[in-house]
């Protein structure tokens, strides 16, 4: 789903104490990198080249759009590590991750307010963050456009279902990490924005260890129409999208199936702020508040 962002930012709302912090050092190993986009370390999520990406011949590129930086043409997918600071006295942190999946319709990734913003408002609440770049359809000059494509290295490829084995595979890597983390290995959440809820929902339908243990899509619950059900042992979920949507029934859709299923499950929908929540001025704006209320409902909070 091709997301018709226009510009705008996230405005975090946040209240911090004047007091020192300190983030919790983890030394980053030998196929590891620090630095991009701000993160303490880039993570590969896979020895070597990804499973079904082995052909893929071109490189990943950095553009700046209207609403910020994007990648393109990801080829081997990795995560962004943002810790949280921890406030110097206090007692031990809540031991909580979220990995956050970026939308972009499949082509792009939003990696300012669908990426790095949100990794940063749940540091503030104390949450560690895992930004997703996962494999994308195949962009730029000489790309067949047509999914699956016909042409090129990925002629007859779903990147869609690649695209939800990296969203596994992240849930997989960070659990199995946990201690290396100082993370809880049962508080490995995801959330996912419009095309990000596809990695997010591929995850959801996983093995236990590659499944989230909360889940978040924001506007990312699918295209209306398309059949919504909850997978076995559905974890809590939490929905938000806006009614201007054309997209708002998956997200009524996916709410109703998780209900159906007996799943813990929270939907919000929001009287205006359109795909993308690019139209401000209403209760979207504040999605992030509900988000963080919701984990703490969940018991996630130190």
């Amino acid at each position: 789903m091709v997301s018709q962002h226009t510009t705008r930012s996230i405005v975090i709302w946040l209240s911090l104490a004047s007091v020192a912090t300190r983030a919790v050092a983890v030394e980053p190993t030998a196929k590891e990198s620090p630095g991009a986009f701000g993160a303490a370390r880039v993570i590969a999520l896979y020895d070597g080249a990804a499973p079904g990406s082995e052909g893929w011949d071109y490189e990943e590129k950095i553009v700046q759009g209207r609403s910020g930086p994007q990648v393109r043409n990801v080829v081997r997918p990795t995560l962004l590590y943002f810790p949280a600071a921890k406030p110097v006295g206090a007692a031990m942190p809540a031991g909580a991750a979220m990995i956050v999946a970026p939308g972009g319709g499949n082509r792009t990734l939003m990696m300012g307010y669908e990426g790095v913003d949100i990794a940063k408002r749940l540091n503030a609440s104390g949450i560690d963050a895992f930004v997703l770049k996962y494999r994308l359809k195949q962009t730029g000059d000489g790309a067949d456009s047509a999914e699956p494509a016909a042409l090129g290295p990925q002629a007859g490829q779903d990147v869609r279902a690649l695209s939800a084995e990296d969203g596994r595979r992240a849930v997989e890597l960070v659990r199995s990490r946990a201690e290396e983390f100082r993370l809880r290995p049962n508080r490995i959440g995801m959330i996912g924005f419009s095309a990000g809820g596809g990695p997010v929902r591929g995850a959801m339908s996983g093995d236990a260890g590659a499944r989230p243990d909360i889940a978040a899509l924001i506007y990312g619950a699918g295209r209306s129409g398309e059949k919504a059900t909850a997978p076995d042992h559905a974890p809590p979920l939490f929905l938000a999208v806006a009614a201007d949507d054309p997209n708002v029934e998956a997200s009524i859709a996916t709410f109703m199936a998780w209900r159906a299923a007996d799943a813990p499950c929270e939907l919000h929908v929001f009287q205006m702020g359109a795909h993308g929540f690019v139209d401000q001025g209403g209760g979207a704006d504040h999605f992030m508040d509900r988000l963080v209320e919701w984990i703490q409902v969940n018991g996630w909070r130190p």
